[in-house]
């Protein structure tokens, strides 16, 4: 008879009272998919109104659509691997808990500290960007941008403590208006729309460098990062299923969802932006939505709406950084004054202490670094979390699972590559901002080693997955 190789579990796990899981609990049926689905076009969409952009000076308008095309498919991959997970382990550390169960205590904190590093990092580079647009429309006379940056987190952590159902339905609205904004953009692009701006940028002397590849093929790869930028953060889905109407059921299909309407705003933004502004414009600048349009009635009317699309992304990422480290501190990964809950069950501290640093970051002003930083996080997380899904399928056959990938680990196994090499890139495009990311993912992984390992909490939800799993390895 085959033995099964034993799961990894945490030694040092000790059970806590009652009283102590009480004081960590969210507010359970609050979402249905349709809400999970606005959740996950919220923390994507403003990733159609800037930042993507800063990919055609790495590329070229060639270079750019090649890299999207790559990641789009890497992204549907991912989530339809993900929607698996989440169906199988409905629990609100999503990425975390997935690779707690396949990949023990190391790979579970690996992976949430990877994307808590996503999640700290872009709400940063979100705001510069609101920023960008406030001053663009001169409002309240603001030139310095460090009032935006603090007006904007003190606001909607303000928000987000008021309770999830609160959170949820305002981010609903602001992502509806933010569609909005986007449909109002396509329809008057479409009238400035000329072929020839795609491809003005000159070429270099690079390698296999043409109009259509002004940086040649390497800018292919370097632009990897600012296609992430259309989809990053829609793996944060899965953070919500304590929170969701039956989480098994309702996950999956809110992330798919969420996938279908962003692969069509992504390749609608590509196109019309730099076919209505020109790649050379559009590849530096803060708000490209609306200066692609010029001084029209629509490119004002964009501008306010484009802020909506930015506020959307950045409440919703909020949400999801708030989430993640209450799942890590709740199991002991991370301090566990991080997951004390208030009386409208938000997590206080785990939404106010990445604010605080992510408004500290905002003081770069270089929103183009922080975005690769964000990238960074996510794209290392998404090898890990792939690489979760090939072996729960492989060592865990029989696990139920309300929702299956289509294609299986074929599947996840290319999103696994392309995410690997999305890594790389980023250290093409900004290789000191990515080192720090690194040197700060070694920090954490230190301090789980030396100290977070030996105080887990047993019968947190995740370490209880763990152990019914090797307590079901013994019985088989």
């Amino acid at each position: 008879m085959a033995v099964k190789e034993p799961r990894p579990v945490a030694s040092d796990s000790q059970a806590e009272s009652s009283d102590y899981l009480a004081k960590r609990t969210l507010k359970t049926g609050s979402a249905g998919w349709v809400l999970l689905a606005g959740l996950g076009v919220s923390y994507v969409i403003s990733g159609d109104y800037s930042g993507w952009n800063f990919g055609l000076e790495q590329g070229g308008f060639g270079g750019l659509l090649i890299a999207g095309i790559l990641i789009a498919g890497m992204y549907l991959a991912m989530v339809l691997g993900m929607a698996e997970m989440s169906s199988a382990l409905p629990a609100a550390g999503g990425g975390y808990t997935f690779a707690r169960r396949a990949l023990g205590p190391w790979g579970g904190f690996a992976t949430g500290t990877a994307i808590l590093i996503e999640y700290a990092i872009a709400p940063a580079a979100i705001a510069t960007f609101i920023g960008a647009y406030v001053e663009s429309l001169g409002l309240f006379g603001i030139t310095d941008g460090w009032w935006v940056y603090l007006a904007v987190y003190a606001i909607f952590i303000g928000v987000h403590l008021a309770g999830v159902g609160e959170a949820l339905k305002v981010m609903f609205v602001i992502t509806g208006i933010a569609l909005v904004g986007l449909v109002i953009f396509a329809v008057a692009a479409v009238f400035q729309f000329d072929a020839s701006n795609l491809t003005d940028i000159a070429p270099t002397d690079a390698a296999g460098a043409s109009s259509f590849l002004p940086m040649g093929y390497l800018g292919i790869w370097a632009a990897v990062p600012f296609a992430i930028w259309f989809f990053l953060a829609i793996e944060g889905v899965p953070l919500a299923a304590e929170e969701a109407k039956d989480p098994a059921r309702n996950v999956p299909r809110g992330i798919i969802a969420a996938m279908a309407v962003l692969l069509v705003t992504a390749t609608a933004m590509l196109i019309l932006v730099t076919g209505a502004g020109g790649a050379d414009a559009m590849q530096a600048s803060g708000n490209p939505l609306v200066e692609a349009l010029g001084d029209s009635g629509a490119a004002t009317v964009v501008n306010y709406i484009g802020l909506a699309g930015l506020i959307a992304s950045f409440f919703s990422i909020m949400y999801a950084y708030s989430r993640q480290l209450f799942a890590l501190s709740r199991a002991g990964y991370l301090p566990k004054s991080m997951s004390v809950v208030n009386s409208r069950k938000a997590p206080t501290l785990a939404l106010i202490v990445p604010g605080i640093i992510g408004f500290a970051l905002t003081f770069t002003g270089k929103g183009s670094m922080l975005l690769n930083m964000a990238v960074f996080g996510a794209a290392l997380s998404y090898v890990l979390m792939m690489v979760s899904h090939i072996v729960l399928r492989r060592r865990e056959p029989d696990m139920p699972r309300p929702y299956r990938t289509p294609g299986g680990t074929v599947t996840t196994g290319f999103a696994l590559v392309i995410a690997a090499f999305a890594v790389i890139a980023t250290f093409l495009v900004d290789s000191q901002a990515a080192l720090w990311c690194l040197v700060v993912f070694a920090l954490f992984m230190v301090y789980f080693g030396v100290y977070s390992r030996h105080h887990l909490v047993a019968n947190s939800p995740d370490e209880e997955f763990a152990a019914l799993a090797a307590a079901e390895d013994e019985l088989g």
